[in-house]
């Protein structure tokens, strides 16, 4: 496996696949190749465990610039495992970095969000949208941060560069996961989540670290789509893509005939099927050759 320097690359894109029921390396890939199809001289890492990183092949090598393995695994008994996230200012390859969930995928480019980017050493996006491109005002899954007045934080797309900044700001969201049974017994009001999730922890992050040293509000395009049901007016009981037409023309996505222009956080995990990534790698080959 290859020696990765840390902040040695100037500029990238970052994301976690630590595979659980969920296989969350075929997500990267199909996030990886999202990016290569619309920023073709973008760079890409993915941070694993060990368990995950024996599941990476040569065909994913093709399209992941590093891999990473992680050291130390703070997640390896949970379920959802977040609780590695705060690794991610150690152990990028990159100076500048965008860190994206990895059920995120881009639709076109977005390399001219570098420069608005770097008004600020961490840039956590504000609010989200829905699929008809509005901002979204629904608090449904919001609560505890409407009942401790944090900032309307996501951590779905963020960026951090290697700065003072960002290591203060990692250096506390290190604490608070690590720390979460104090935290939210002590430092939150009604949070009833059993283990930190890392909205909740950045948005913390930010309003001890100053919201205005992490946030660009004024810019309300940075941001995505979210595709979470309550956001969009859809049945919680069922799939969003049960619920409208999902048109694939890559690298665009069509949903109910609307062009969704701003990075698509998914969230349905079937959305990539089998098919999906084979239309990927057809359009990255054809692109390339």
């Amino acid at each position: 496996m290859q020696r990765i320097t840390p902040h040695s690359a100037q500029q990238g894109f970052l994301t976690f696949a630590q595979n659980t029921d969920v296989d969350y390396l075929r997500l990267a890939y199909v996030q990886a190749m999202a990016i290569k199809l619309t920023m073709p001289d973008s760079q890409y890492a993915v941070i694993v465990d060990k368990r995950t990183l024996v599941q990476v092949t040569d065909q994913h090598r093709r399209v992941f610039d590093y891999v990473i393995e992680l050291s130390e695994d703070h997640a390896e008994h949970e379920g959802w495992k977040l609780s590695n996230e705060w690794q991610a200012f150690h152990l990028t390859p990159f100076k500048e970095t965008i860190k994206l969930e990895s059920d995120l995928i881009l639709t076109r480019s977005i390399k001219h969000w570098w420069t608005s980017f770097r008004l600020r050493d961490v840039v956590l996006s504000t609010g989200c949208q829905d699929y008809l491109q509005q901002l979204s005002f629904i608090r449904t899954y919001r609560r505890v941060f409407d009942d401790n007045e944090l900032p309307d934080t996501y951590n779905g797309l963020m960026y951090f560069r290697y700065s003072k900044t960002a290591a203060e700001f990692f250096w506390y969201a290190e604490w608070i996961f690590k720390n979460w049974e104090y935290v939210k017994d002590n430092l939150l009001k009604n949070c009833r989540d059993d283990n930190p999730t890392t909205d909740v922890v950045y948005a913390l992050t930010a309003k001890i670290l100053g919201v205005e040293r992490c946030s660009l509000p004024s810019m309300e395009y940075i941001n995505f789509v979210h595709m979470k049901p309550a956001i969009n007016g859809f049945n919680e009981a069922s799939g969003w893509t049960e619920s409208v037409v999902c048109e694939i023309d890559l690298p665009m996505i069509r949903i109910n005939n609307i062009n969704q222009y701003h990075p698509l956080h998914y969230y349905e995990k079937s959305l990539v099927t089998d098919d999906l990534i084979k239309e990927y790698e057809q359009c990255l080959l054809k692109k390339n050759s």
